[in-house]
């Protein structure tokens, strides 16, 4: 495993699941957000973030989570592992609003400095229309992986812990 390509909905757990891979492999990890947004919510042009997007993709190892969804061709073709998550929206919901409760007025680690956590309806609506167009988009990108791309689906914690543990154990002595 080398470059790991992460996708998912709002709330499902891409950046605290690429940054425990990125423990348990020390393989670099990439948010999307960080490339979204620049300082004070503001928005890069689209252009450059594909451009950004592209520049990682590039390299010899990643993790990279997050949309972008013009750069996935690439960046699968790029991909050794695909992990799509499909947690549920009651589940992810509340990932959110438990995240924004907790992180109130302060910058998560997968976010660009002055990009406090906030009560942003606008994100909220964004997460209520795309819960069905998503995960058909993420569907998708398992349908068209290449053959050599591992591909993982993981739709509760239980899978998303297990695939974890068999990283742990796929480096265990005698794996």
């Amino acid at each position: 495993m080398k470059r790991v390509m992460i996708v998912g909905q709002p709330g499902s757990g891409k950046s605290t699941l690429a940054r425990e891979i990125g423990k348990r492999t020390g393989l670099p990890v990439y948010h999307m957000d960080q490339i979204h947004w620049q300082p004070g919510w503001v928005a890069r042009d689209r252009g450059l973030r594909v451009h950004m997007a592209n520049e990682i993709e590039l390299r010899k190892t990643w993790i990279f989570e997050g949309g972008l969804s013009e750069t996935y061709p690439h960046r699968l073709s790029r991909a050794d592992t695909l992990i799509v998550l499909e947690i549920p929206l009651w589940r992810r919901a509340w990932r959110v609003f438990k995240r924004t409760l907790t992180n109130l007025g302060r910058n998560r680690p997968d976010l660009p400095e002055n990009c406090p956590e906030r009560f942003d309806p606008e994100f909220w609506k964004w997460i209520w229309t795309t819960r069905h167009s998503a995960v058909l988009r993420h569907r998708a990108l398992i349908k068209i992986a290449p053959a050599d791309v591992a591909v993982h689906h993981l739709c509760n914690s239980a899978e998303v812990r297990a695939f974890l543990e068999s990283l742990d154990s796929a480096d265990a002595p005698g794996h």
